[in-house]
């Protein structure tokens, strides 16, 4: 049988049942699996599907995966958010639009912790929302900058979508983590500069908040501080080659957990959902992965990646007229699926594209991962939109996308600059 033509029914028969909200895994899988027997045989399928799943859940680089979502749940639950949301507004609540960056600030140090953008999302609807709402700050902004803030849990490490690219791609997941850093701050630096472009040209349109004493500002850094020690000793051991990145993870994950109980910010019930939060995201993470691997055995044996890498390569627009392209299907992309059916679906495809063309591996993770953020915020579909939506059910989706427009700009202009200077991701890995 053609394996051109096999290849193109997965392909359709994988949309179709994500259509039909099939789980991303398990449809990978099924279409993977399918297609290999019907190239290779049945025998050699289901031989496959026993190694690839035995090799991924006893792989000891893939433990980095839930020992960060370990240390990001303890975090979560000890209230974290909370403290961080408090000492950014104690020092800057008090500017215009001083909310907004308070929240932006908060968002990427609890993201730098917890490694989720959804969780970031989610929690700062909670935590964020009702004090920027207090002082008159409007709907659309207040839920527009939790949206973008969120986003940087997919960069700043320890990043779970940066996490799961290494994975595929085989990369170093601590050069990916330090590849993340200095973007992330980037990203983090322009918001904030976007919040105060906004006051420029409107000032009424966000008030000014109240401003604390300097005893209470000072009180608010003193809760802040162990989780910031907790980061740098952790990100710190890793650059410096102490840890591994599942040591990183797993000691990141005890100290965390330590933290809470020292501060009696983590009690039985505590404990109890964090372990069962880790547990489940883990499984649902780890079922795409198997999915995703047997998923890219079945395009391997069609030899679609390489024939991918002819087609695109001949087009004789380039390499960055070809990177252009692969950007433009991620956005479009993000039309229909998340952040991490994205990287898994099409990575294992696009990968060997890449590095045909001579492209930074790890710059192009960075890339990838910043595309990735875009799709989470962009219309029609925008992931941090619907969790927001979800929290703050009284906002429109058209009131969130339209105060995330400034930020989506931003990202587009950063996305630039990281393309014309790759170094900003690339120094810290270089130095490792």
């Amino acid at each position: 049988m053609n394996t051109d033509l096999i290849a193109v029914g997965g392909f359709v028969v994988l949309f179709v049942l994500m259509l039909l909200r099939v789980p991303v895994g398990m449809a990978m899988g099924l279409v993977g699996v399918s297609g290999y027997a019907l190239i290779a045989g049945g025998g050699p399928a289901l031989k496959l599907i026993g190694q690839t799943s035995m090799r991924t859940v006893t792989d000891y680089t893939f433990g980095v995966i839930p020992m960060f979502m370990l240390m990001g749940a303890f975090v979560s639950v000890s209230g974290v958010s909370r403290e961080l949301f408090r000492a950014a507004n104690a020092l800057i609540g008090h500017l215009r639009g001083g909310l907004g960056m308070a929240t932006v600030l908060a968002c990427g140090g609890f993201a730098a912790i917890c490694g989720s953008s959804v969780a970031t999302a989610a929690t700062f609807s909670t935590v964020a929302y009702p004090e920027m709402r207090r002082y008159g700050y409007p709907q659309s902004f207040s839920t527009g900058v939790i949206a973008a803030g969120g986003t940087l849990g997919a960069m700043l490490p320890p990043s779970t979508v940066l996490a799961v690219y290494a994975v595929i791609t085989q990369q170093d997941i601590g050069k990916l983590f330090m590849a993340g850093v200095l973007p992330g701050l980037l990203a983090m630096g322009m918001y904030v500069l976007t919040i105060v472009a906004i006051v420029a040209l409107a000032p009424k349109l966000l008030p000014a908040g109240e401003k604390k004493p300097w005893s209470e500002r000072l009180a608010a850094m003193k809760d802040v501080w162990p989780s910031l020690v907790l980061f740098i000793f952790v990100i710190g051991g890793l650059y410096g080659g102490v840890f591994t990145p599942t040591e990183a993870g797993g000691v990141g994950a005890g100290g965390a957990f330590l933290l809470g109980v020292i501060r009696r910010k983590l009690d039985r019930a505590g404990i109890r959902q964090a372990l069962l939060q880790a547990t489940r995201t883990a499984a649902a993470v780890f079922t795409v992965l198997i999915g995703a691997l047997l998923f890219g055995y079945f395009l391997t044996i069609t030899q679609t990646p390489q024939k991918l890498t002819e087609f695109l390569t001949g087009l004789g627009i380039g390499r960055y007229g070809v990177l252009a392209l692969i950007m433009v299907m991620y956005l479009l992309l993000g039309c229909l699926m998340d952040a991490m059916a994205m990287i898994i679906l099409t990575v294992p495809i696009i990968f060997p594209v890449i590095m045909q063309l001579g492209f930074d591996p790890i710059w192009f993770g960075v890339i990838i991962v910043m595309t990735v953020e875009l799709g989470l915020i962009h219309p029609p579909v925008g992931m941090n939109v619907f969790v927001i939506k979800s929290v703050v059910q009284e906002v429109s989706f058209t009131t969130i996308f339209k105060g995330v427009i400034p930020f989506v700009l931003t990202d587009i202009l950063r996305l630039i600059i990281l393309i014309a200077f790759p170094a900003i991701a690339l120094w810290l890995p270089g130095r490792m």
